[in-house]
């Protein structure tokens, strides 16, 4: 399966269109480092969304929207790894999209594994793994503050395929992702991760020690089928309570309104961005 988005330029996300419900600790159960009680209520939105590599244009949102066939959009909001450059994602972008009915998903393209191929700006090893874990959270969220994504959001960290088998390079992966998850939830912003189903994904869905893992997973499985449910790949009791989001096609060149935009299509069931 080929890499998701890094520093390639060509690719875009698409996730699903229906209903946005918000609710009181959800997601909260997998969350192990606070307590519920401290949390904002959480903004659920279930249904079809997109992201593209770059946040398109204000108009380009305006005439998408007014398609109706997306109502949730993904956005890179920073980290050393990020592919492309972003002229749009600007709070006001953010706040305008918003109030258009947009439901915003941040995604965070952190360090990478030590044993991945490829040429990312940006790694950890197994000795600094809790304290880059711990510096990317940091700058995640201070990322998302400075574009209107208030605390209760979700930060999805884009966690590219590495090789799970390689004990060694896989308990220094989730070392940083359990540090990541940690600090973002003690600035009382929610966790994800974003991977794939044969690797990344895979490894924190499997994995035996649930501490301060991610309570919200995003899985690659380009299978064509837009659904959370119907082809989740692990233990059917995981990410139950709108913690699920499927990218099931990958590089969907569509033409709305006018505007055409090279996306990834996505199932979504799970929390986006609260803006203020």
């Amino acid at each position: 399966m080929s890499k998701h988005r890094l520093s390639r330029k060509g690719r875009y996300i698409a996730l699903a269109t229906t209903g946005v419900v918000v609710v009181a600790g959800a997601g909260i159960a997998a969350q192990t480092s606070m307590a519920a009680s401290v949390w904002p209520a959480q903004k659920t939105y279930t249904g079809r969304a997109f992201d593209a590599c770059t946040a398109p244009s204000l108009g380009a949102m305006q005439a998408w929207k007014k398609d109706g066939y997306y109502s949730g959009v993904a956005v890179y909001i920073g980290g050393k790894n990020r592919g492309c450059a972003q002229p749009n994602l600007t709070k006001s972008w953010v706040k305008s999209i918003d109030t258009l009915g947009w439901r915003v998903i941040p995604l965070y393209v952190g360090a990478q594994p030590p044993c991945q191929k490829s040429g990312n700006k940006e790694r950890f090893t197994a000795a600094t793994a809790a304290s880059v874990g711990a510096s990317n959270a940091t700058d995640a969220v201070a990322k998302a503050s400075a574009l209107g994504m208030k605390a209760g959001s979700p930060i999805y960290l884009n966690m590219e395929s590495y090789d799970i088998a390689d004990k060694a390079c896989n308990d220094a992966t989730l070392a940083y992702v359990r540090s990541f998850t940690k600090t973002l939830r003690a600035k009382t912003y929610r966790a994800g991760l974003y991977g794939f189903s044969s690797s990344s994904a895979k490894a924190i869905a499997t994995a035996k020690d649930r501490t301060d893992l991610p309570g919200n997973l995003w899985y690659a499985l380009w299978n064509g089928r837009e659904t959370t449910t119907g082809d989740w790949p692990w233990d059917p009791k995981l990410y139950t309570d709108h913690s699920r989001g499927h990218q099931y096609k990958a590089n969907s060149k569509e033409t709305r309104g006018g505007y055409t935009i090279n996306v990834d299509r996505n199932a979504w069931d799970a929390p986006v961005a609260i803006v203020g």
